[in-house]
């Protein structure tokens, strides 16, 4: 059977599950949002969680995190019921914000129309609100031992290597998960999943995959080949494009003016200091929204998203003598003064956390300045 120029026996895709699972049993990570292999499946709810968490986002960022949406909001119900301000803070961080307001609404919509059961197979989940392809497969398999093909990045690497698809990323997309369906087994289907998906992340890694640690390196193509690091092969990447913009810090006596970002778009729903345009164009500093003896620090706070990077300066005014909320709402935002002793608990995304940061280290260094001590 001919797939992608290797030929690949049924015996040697029938061989994988078992020599997976053996592993499994064996080198399983212990993780929050997992039950024990041989135990009982975990409550649909917490796997759901930390599968939208872990949407391109490490294991390492999302353990504490996921720790602490547990403890406030234990059950899908209490997720519904939180204040989409609370649930964006309590995000902050964690990056790729259309997820936190994706998780609120699949969350009420579970919780009401559902009367607070998710649904067992991959189709009724696909259609709950923020769950993608693979969001349903997993929950599918490791929830409600459903079989389902679940392909994350660690998952194509391993089959991509296991194959030697000689096809590039992202077209070779298709072929791994037809890959990927021919080796899933029937039974065993939650272990299944996650063992493919701790095998890439801890044995066949992106660089110096430990392929004598590894149960499949027997079946493996590309280590067959000598070099299975090759794999899986990438297109080249576009160049990501650069944005500029200015943050502006507009303090008054003890607080910090913050605006909150409009629901929809980037960084939706957050709370941030207000910014001009970003623009891909260089510009000189546009024009402050209020008159006053503006300081702009010497150092962009630099940051990346997904498909751009983004040089933020920030633009620094002191208020002494008080202003009017109406007319601050009016030049920089709707928005509300928020004291600097509890700037952190504003759950301020990380460009916007970075910024301040980096201007509350200038103001730190004026007042030093001036401090006749």
């Amino acid at each position: 059977m001919a797939v992608d120029g290797l030929i690949a026996t049924r015996g040697m895709e029938e061989a994988v599950a078992p020599a997976l699972l053996a592993h499994y049993r064996r080198h399983a990570r212990s993780l929050p949002w997992r039950s024990p292999t041989g135990a009982p499946p975990p409550d649909p709810y917490r796997v759901w969680l930390s599968e939208i968490m872990l949407q391109q986002t490490t294991v390492a960022a999302v353990a504490p995190y996921y720790e602490r949406f547990l403890a406030r909001w234990p059950t899908v119900e209490a997720l519904a019921a939180a204040e989409d301000g609370d649930l964006m803070a309590a995000w902050a961080g964690l990056g790729y914000y259309a997820r936190a307001r994706n998780l609120l609404a699949c969350a009420r919509y579970v919780a009401g129309a559902l009367g607070g059961r998710f649904p067992s197979d991959e189709a009724g989940l696909r259609a709950l609100p923020g769950v993608g392809a693979y969001t349903a497969a997993a929950v599918a398999a490791i929830a409600f031992e459903q079989r389902a093909v679940v392909v994350d990045g660690n998952v194509e690497r391993v089959v991509s290597r296991l194959f030697a698809v000689e096809t590039a990323l992202p077209a070779a997309k298709p072929i791994l998960r037809a890959l990927a369906d021919r080796i899933t087994p029937q039974d065993h289907a939650g272990d299944f999943a996650q063992a493919m998906m701790d095998l890439g992340a801890t044995v066949c890694t992106p660089r110096n995959p430990a392929c004598l640690a590894c149960p499949l390196s027997e079946l493996c193509a590309a280590r067959a080949t000598g070099d299975p690091a090759r794999y899986p092969l990438k297109a080249a990447k576009k160049a990501r494009p650069t944005r500029s913009g200015t943050a502006w810090w507009v303090e008054i006596g003890d607080a910090v003016w913050l605006v909150r970002r409009p629901d929809k778009g980037l960084l939706g729903g957050m709370l941030a200091l207000p910014t001009s345009d970003w623009s891909e164009a260089p510009e000189a500093l546009p024009l402050a929204p209020l008159v006053g003896g503006w300081r702009v620090l010497n150092q962009p706070v630099r940051h990346v998203f997904t498909h751009f990077a983004l040089d933020l300066r920030v633009a620094m005014l002191r208020i002494e003598n008080g202003a009017d909320p109406a007319a601050l709402a009016s030049a920089l935002g709707p928005g509300q003064l928020w004291p600097l002793e509890t700037l952190a608990d504003a759950g301020l995304p990380t460009v916007f956390a970075r910024a301040a940061q980096a201007a509350l280290d200038a103001r730190e260094q004026e007042n030093a300045h001036h401090d006749p001590a």
